[in-house]
């Protein structure tokens, strides 16, 4: 497949039917009538069971309203994972905005470490697991969490790395003027990144403050190109659409153009997971109440 057609039934070949995996969780005392699951992690703990974890926004726990809420599946085709409960709340002490977390993102590194990248409103920030399941804060020498920004304003969020020609490439959200667009750092470690580039911002994806959300970058290896999603708001629709950009670089999807465009998708908040040689889409219920998946055709390959 040369080209990505602008149609959600056959990006990448979705194969048969969605199959809802988390729903809108009972957060107890801190429950709204207004709380919607958002942006989510979704990978495999070492005890082999599937863990996700959603940011729930509009919730009572005080601040800006967003924590973390947990799901397991003992089983990647299960429907409706068993609930884990409240995983991670934001914590002031660490320099992190009550009620500001945004955004999980984990990535396993060499079989043996769980680092999990987010967003505490500000900052992109960072903790580790050994086991997949139990995150500890990585705190910096400066006593916060925070390992870097685009500045007190620019809500730097929705984080996620692809490694690359033993480099890592760490994609994150981040405003600028009111200007939304995707940013992006590098790392030979994964604990200290280097100065940010945007790589992708405007175009017929817009570029206002919640126009380059969700940024999610895979690499075909069959094609030796990337591929950006890119979730954005439809003013046309009042609702939110996910535009996919492939290039031959990971630093460039384009700035205010759409010649990298390659199709528009009526969905939110979009991952692609690899398991046992085959690949998985997920993404938001578009009504917000909760998280899907579906299978892509096989003879799609990406890089894990």
């Amino acid at each position: 497949m040369s080209r990505l057609q602008e149609s959600d039934s056959v990006l990448l070949g979705i194969e048969g039917d969605w199959w809802q995996i988390a729903g809108n969780p009972d957060l107890g005392g801190y429950g709204t009538g207004q709380q919607q699951p958002m942006d989510f992690a979704i990978w495999q703990a070492e005890d082999g069971t599937w863990q996700l974890w959603s940011c729930v926004r509009r919730t009572g726990c005080g601040g800006r309203g967003r924590l973390f809420f947990g799901w397991e599946g003992r089983n990647l085709f299960d429907t409706n994972w068993q609930p884990r409960g409240i995983v991670m709340e934001a914590d002031p002490r660490l320099g992190e905005t009550k009620g500001g977390l945004q955004s999980p993102f984990v990535y396993f590194h060499n079989n043996k470490q769980y680092y999990l990248y987010y967003g505490d409103w500000k900052h992109i920030c960072m903790a580790q697991s050994r086991d997949g399941k139990h995150f500890e804060r990585i705190i910096r020498e400066n006593g916060i969490t925070g390992m870097f920004s685009e500045g007190e304003e620019a809500s730097a969020r929705d984080p996620m790395i692809v490694q690359h020609e033993k480099m890592f490439f760490l994609y994150y959200t981040g405003v600028h003027k009111g200007r939304g667009s995707i940013y992006c750092r590098k790392s030979a470690d994964l604990l200290n990144w280097g100065d940010s580039v945007v790589v992708s911002s405007g175009g017929s994806a817009g570029s206002g403050h919640t126009d380059a959300e969700s940024a999610f970058v895979i690499h075909r290896q069959d094609e030796k190109s990337f591929y950006l999603f890119r979730s954005h708001s439809e003013k046309s629709a009042s609702k939110f659409m996910t535009t996919v950009y492939r290039s031959p670089d990971p630093l460039d999807f384009g700035i205010d153009s759409d010649e990298r465009k390659v199709a528009l998708l009526k969905m939110e908040a979009v991952r692609v997971i690899v398991f046992n040689g085959d690949c998985y889409l997920a993404s938001l219920n578009p009504d917000y109440t909760g998280i899907r998946m579906a299978k892509l055709k096989a003879g799609i390959r990406f890089a894990n």
